[in-house]
């Protein structure tokens, strides 16, 4: 979303122009919607909303009509893959191909592209989460330990980690 956004806002007008010419999205009373602020909005679980998110997303979607299709397709595939749908990728992937965004259709050639892997993803519940938390957490000591030790302390306070 944030790529996207950003490619929005590049044009060959002057910036006076943009500003003379953009819709009024966010109003003085609420945070500034920047990109990554967007996709969080965009991205969040319809439950976990609140009212005033919904009314910013509206005023996107109705400031530009590239905003309303990609901002619909990001939905579906969150959902998609939070509820673990897959028999739904397919028909996502097609929607995404067709539309106008370059973006979107570009992450939906990569999808399909390794669409064996992307499908098991989305059927399987099982996550590295896990393992990548511990190699997170081991990089971690080896940095603090780095040229402060020899591999005997290191290997010790590896094996304490764990």
């Amino acid at each position: 979303m944030a790529p996207f956004l950003s490619d929005l806002t590049k044009s060959p007008c002057s910036q006076s122009k943009i500003k003379d010419a953009s819709p009024r999205v966010s109003s003085s009373s609420h945070r500034l919607l920047t990109p990554s602020r967007v996709t969080a909005l965009v991205l969040r679980r319809p439950e976990l909303t609140e009212p005033d998110d919904n009314e910013a997303i509206t005023r996107l979607q109705t400031a530009h009509s590239d905003f309303k299709s990609a901002i619909e397709l990001a939905q579906q595939f969150a959902s998609l893959v939070r509820q673990r749908q897959p028999e739904q990728l397919d028909a996502w992937l097609d929607k995404a191909k067709n539309r106008s965004v370059s973006l979107l259709r570009r992450f939906a050639v990569g999808l399909e592209s390794d669409y064996d892997t992307v499908k098991a993803g989305v059927r399987l519940s099982t996550s590295n989460g896990p393992v990548e938390g511990h190699i997170n957490r081991l990089k971690i000591l080896k940095r603090q330990m780095y040229g402060r030790a020899k591999i005997d302390l290191l290997e010790r306070r590896f094996l304490l980690a764990i």
